[in-house]
């Protein structure tokens, strides 16, 4: 029973119909109104993505019909981004290669100051009010983020609102997103949906053009989704391991497995598959705001990918412990791809209870795995200590959430919209091994 709710209240809340709707109904409100169609925006100053998203900006507001109205918000707190540390390390890494990516600009190496930081949101409250806040988001964070100390007192000599004005300003902002709920900066809300960054602005600009907005109709995205292509020659990295990490609770790993497997055939490379626990069963709060927005996101990835989406069961506890028990003894069987494809699929689009007996063993048959081989799982504990030693490896890469991928020793990468940048790495390389020599897994087998 305890199943059934819980897949009937995912289905509505991922229901097609109900976001249309819903879409339908705001616009109808807004157009009755004769009001503008009104693009909240979060800024977060200390944020790397705040930065490459501002650089958009002027670009996005000529180009679509909207009146953008900006908010300066916090870094999100320790429940939505439990390990801050990493997370600003990673960030910046990750900032500099999406803006090469873009076409836009962020420092490598780049650090944020906090203090620093506090002044660039006293400077962009006064911009706010001044309605200037486009020119000033970009000019003060060029100079923020720059390495060279100049730049840096650049910025501490802008005009800038009192201290008290700032801080009741990224207040009002703070409570405005997790009123609408949100958690991060770098982030547009535009008529009860939310959309992060570049990663996620093609989502916005395809809504707007929908609705009549797009003045530049027909034409490329500002921020087109960028993924995989499988367009370069097969077989070029033979000999090499793409490695992932992935939970059988991440919606995100869903959506990557398959896509990490066809790039691993693809590119001739090893596909390993690195289990580790659930953050929550790890000890990590995950607030409810964020897994609304993770689900809801996860959904329109899938539909993007055509992938099924929306009948879930949380196989959190008993259902995650099962399923990894398997997982650890298909992969030594050669089988572990299959088994966690269909496992995801299982608790993310077709609704099965993977805490029951009836439910694991259809998603382990419809794998291959035979029933034989999952009594002999379920009796032994030793990938216990395999999540573990995965997810300290995961640490010591500078992450700590799924997926996240690298190839061979190479630096990690995070998120399943980052596969593109793994399609990079194994086009670049060189077979490790002549055509037709084995490629060995861990402790000599072969890995699934």
């Amino acid at each position: 029973m305890k199943a059934a709710i819980a897949r009937t209240i995912a289905a509505i809340l991922t229901s097609p119909g109900l976001s249309a709707g819903r879409r339908r109904l705001h616009a109808v409100r807004r157009v009755a109104r004769l009001a503008p169609a009104i693009v909240h925006y979060f800024h977060d100053p200390a944020d790397p993505y705040s930065y490459l998203t501002a650089q958009l900006l002027p670009r996005l507001t000529e180009r679509y019909r909207i009146e953008l109205t900006p908010h300066l918000v916090p870094p999100p707190d320790e429940g939505a981004a439990p390990d801050p540390a990493r997370l600003a390390a990673w960030s910046g890494r990750d900032a500099a290669m999406l803006a090469r990516a873009h076409g836009l600009e962020f420092p490598a190496d780049a650090a944020a100051d906090p203090e620093l930081a506090r002044h660039v949101s006293a400077v962009l409250t006064r911009a706010i009010a001044r309605e200037e806040f486009v020119p000033f988001a970009i000019a003060a964070g060029r100079d923020f983020w720059a390495v060279e100390g100049v730049q840096r007192l650049r910025v501490a000599a802008l005009p800038a609102a009192s201290a008290a004005d700032a801080a009741a300003a990224v207040l009002h902002g703070a409570r405005l997103r997790r009123k609408l709920g949100h958690y991060l900066g770098a982030t547009f809300y535009f008529e009860g949906e939310w959309y992060w960054g570049v990663d996620r602005l093609h989502y916005l600009e395809a809504r707007l053009a929908a609705l009549g907005l797009d003045r530049a109709a027909g034409q490329s995205m500002l921020a087109p989704v960028r993924d995989v292509t499988l367009a370069a020659p097969r077989d070029l990295a033979r000999g090499h391991v793409l490695h992932l990490f992935l939970s059988f609770r991440s919606p995100y790993s869903y959506v990557a497995v398959p896509r990490a497997a066809a790039l691993a055939r693809h590119y001739g490379a090893e596909l390993r598959l690195r289990f580790v626990l659930p953050m929550v069963m790890r000890g990590l709060k995950v607030p409810r705001a964020k897994r609304i927005y993770i689900v809801l996101d996860a959904k329109r990835e899938a539909e993007r990918l055509g992938l099924r989406f929306g009948e879930i069961v949380d196989p959190v506890g008993k259902g995650v412990e099962l399923g990894l028990a398997v997982l650890h003894a298909a992969i030594a069987a050669g089988q572990g791809q299959n088994f966690a494809q269909s496992f995801l699929q299982g608790v993310f689009a077709d609704g099965i209870d993977a805490a029951s007996d009836p439910g694991l063993r259809r998603m382990a048959a419809r794998a291959g795995v035979s029933a034989g081989l999952v009594r002999a799982a379920l009796a032994d504990d030793g990938w216990r200590a395999v999540a573990e030693a995965n997810r300290e490896e995961m640490l010591a890469g500078g992450l700590w959430g799924v997926p996240c991928l690298r190839v061979d020793d190479g630096p990690m990468v995070w998120g399943q919209d980052r596969l593109w940048a793994i399609e990079e790495t194994l086009r670049g390389l060189a077979p490790a091994v002549a055509p037709g020599l084995p490629r060995r897994g861990l402790g000599g087998r072969r890995q699934a």
